[in-house]
C-alpha cells in the first residue's frame, strides 16, 4: 500500500478500539516512517515502537484517549 493508505487504514482501525489499546502496523511504504509518526502526533495517539523489517517497517501504536 502506498501513501496515504497505511495511515487511512490505521485511522479506521484505531477508531474501533478503546483508549490504551495497541495496534501493530506493517507497511512496505517507505514514506510510512514519516507519515505514521506524524499521524500519531496529530491524532493524539502514541507511537510505542518502530522497527525496520524485511521489505518495510513495523509500528506499534497505542490509541489515545480522544
Amino acid at each position: 500500500m502506498n501513501c496515504p493508505l497505511p495511515v487511512l487504514k490505521a485511522k479506521k482501525r484505531l477508531a474501533t478500539m478503546g483508549p490504551g489499546s495497541r495496534l501493530w502496523l506493517e507497511t512496505t511504504d517507505p514514506l510510512a516512517v514519516i507519515d505514521i509518526p506524524a499521524f500519531c502526533v496529530e491524532s493524539g495517539h502514541r507511537l510505542i515502537e518502530t522497527a525496520a523489517v524485511s521489505g518495510g517497517h513495523r509500528f506499534l501504536v497505542e490509541r489515545g484517549g480522544g
